[in-house]
């Protein structure tokens, strides 16, 4: 994509700047990530730039209605998901798109996935200063739309995860988020908001009051969580020792309160209309198979990071669900492999990372996530022993 920037960067790129590059990311908050980090970013041209706008602004039209909660309400079925406290509507959205072709042979988003939980925010500010620090990058393209920098960018993530709080008052809360594959992106949100990065086993509990124990054993009152919890992680965590369940009702403000996660989700895809979203449905409601089955994939509603995912559906498959609630049916995108590498080339993935400031009557585009894959599907298992793939970002084109 944008043929003059993929081969000036092929033609400059080295083994050697690629290695400095990395060790500058694990340098930065000495760590290194554990996920891989590829060669490259991608060059997005204006046409697919305005595509993403437009696929983004589709869906928008749907999270916006003020019956959102209402059409939603079957997302959050079971009483232990739950969760008081519930906002006025999400603070984090991404969009994830597969890059196809359309049929004039041009590059076209189809979505994949909806997240209403927080992503690597603070990481892809790291990646894209890392990219433009080791590799010639061109003047005039960015990693921003919406009209920010990478000062405007933390600014704004400042605006809706601290606000108005003292930051020792804000927790970034996650199960033993050292050993998570993304606690490089929690060190960055410490960086840069001095905020506690705390386990839920640390959290304590005084009535509806909560807090954690400084350094020095000083208790420090939480007055908000940037919830980065995983359920489908936490229920299988029975050895966690914790004080405080998601169901307790306590006087803190959640960023990202957890009940988004479900509602927007692969839940909300069979509600979404637009030529950017492939075909969904609940898999209850379906009353007869589709004839072109092969050209589906099934998703259980509730996992993540691809988690469940049956790439080749038969129908004994779908006769042998016993909670067909909890499954969709989503046509299957195409994915291009549309960026040059030095042997084949990769299929990207597009991630929109979108931030919903209180007041703001939608959320706005202000960064982006890019996975590259040579592989059947997106995803470290089906990338092994290959190169040219991994995290990424994208650089759009003014």
């Amino acid at each position: 994509m944008i043929s003059q920037y993929r081969s000036h960067y092929l033609a400059q790129y080295s083994d050697e700047k690629y290695q400095h590059f990395l060790d500058s990311i694990a340098a930065e908050y000495d760590h290194r990530p554990p996920f891989r980090i590829a060669e490259t970013p991608i060059f997005i041209p204006n046409p697919l730039k305005q595509r993403l706008i437009t696929a983004c602004n589709d869906i928008s039209e749907v999270l916006t209605q003020p019956n959102f909660k209402e059409i939603t309400a079957d997302a959050i079925k079971h009483p232990h998901l739950q969760v008081p406290g519930e906002d006025y509507h999400t603070r984090f959205l991404q969009m994830d798109f597969g890059i196809c072709k359309d049929e004039n042979g041009d590059p076209t988003p189809q979505l994949i996935e909806i997240q209403g939980f927080p992503s690597l925010y603070f990481f892809q500010d790291l990646l894209s200063k890392a990219y433009k620090e080791h590799f010639d990058i061109p003047n005039g393209l960015s990693v921003h739309l919406e009209g920010h920098d990478s000062t405007s960018y933390l600014e704004l993530l400042r605006e809706v995860i601290v606000g108005d709080n003292n930051p020792k008052n804000v927790v970034l809360l996650e199960v033993e988020p050292e050993k998570q594959a993304t606690y490089i992106d929690f060190l960055g949100a410490q960086h840069h908001l001095g905020i506690k990065v705390l386990c839920i086993s640390k959290l304590k509990k005084d009535g509806k009051k909560l807090y954690y124990l400084s350094e020095c054993g000083e208790r420090v009152d939480i007055h908000k969580i940037y919830n980065r919890v995983i359920f489908d992680e936490l229920n299988q965590r029975d050895d966690i020792q914790r004080e405080f369940y998601f169901k307790d009702e306590v006087d803190v403000e959640w960023v990202g309160h957890p009940n988004w996660f479900f509602r927007i989700s692969k839940y909300t895809m069979p509600l979404l209309k637009s030529k950017y979203v492939p075909k969904s449905i609940y898999l209850n409601e379906v009353t007869e198979y589709p004839s072109d089955l092969n050209n589906y994939v099934l998703k259980p509603l509730y996992s993540f990071a691809g988690a469940g995912v049956k790439l080749n559906v038969s129908k004994e498959d779908l006769d042998a669900i016993e909670d067909k609630e909890n499954f969709i049916l989503q046509e299957k995108v195409n994915y291009e492999p549309i960026v040059q590498t030095p042997d084949t080339p990769a299929k990207c993935e597009i991630r929109m990372l979108m931030l919903w400031n209180k007041g703001d009557s939608r959320a706005q585009i202000v960064n982006n996530l890019v996975r590259l894959s040579k592989g059947e599907m997106i995803g470290v298992r089906y990338n092994k022993d290959k190169q040219w793939v991994g995290a990424s970002v994208g650089f759009f084109e003014s």
